[in-house]
């Protein structure tokens, strides 16, 4: 995998993935940014949601389940100094369909905590991980 990122002013990057996408991130203003675009730590997060939400996905799609809408909530805890890592993160899943059955989305969530997700287990060396869910019925 690649990727490159360019210096744009201030504190404000444009990344483009190997894959052709490109993002901005930028500070805020007391950091010496504009507030052009999230901050790189925030994609950290952001990236982890994705990443571990393609697996729930896939793996409940798998197992034949009728997944209508899905959304993950993060609540998460940074050091206090130098290097500010990620101490905790809580990822709260909503999943909504028919007939969605909790055993297979518990299953799918810790499939993905401990197999499938990099980017979780590697957060996972320095961040207290939890997870829970809801199912909703569609309409």
């Amino acid at each position: 995998m690649k990727a490159r990122l360019k210096w744009v002013e201030g504190v404000c990057f444009m990344g483009e993935t190997g894959s052709g996408h490109a993002v901005v991130m930028d500070g805020a203003p007391e950091g010496g940014g504009r507030n052009l675009g999230p901050r790189p730590m925030e994609l950290v997060l952001l990236g982890t949601a994705g990443c571990t939400s393609y697996d729930v996905i896939t793996i409940l799609k798998k197992a034949r389940q009728d997944v209508r809408d899905c959304w993950v909530e993060l609540d998460s805890e940074r050091a206090g100094e130098d290097p500010k890592v990620f101490t905790k993160i809580h990822f709260h899943f909503v999943v909504v369909g028919h007939g969605v059955k909790p055993e297979l989305v518990e299953r799918a969530i810790k499939l993905s905590a401990e197999k499938y997700c990099s980017a979780s287990i590697m957060l996972a060396k320095t961040a207290e991980i939890t997870h829970d869910f809801e199912i909703r019925e569609a309409d």
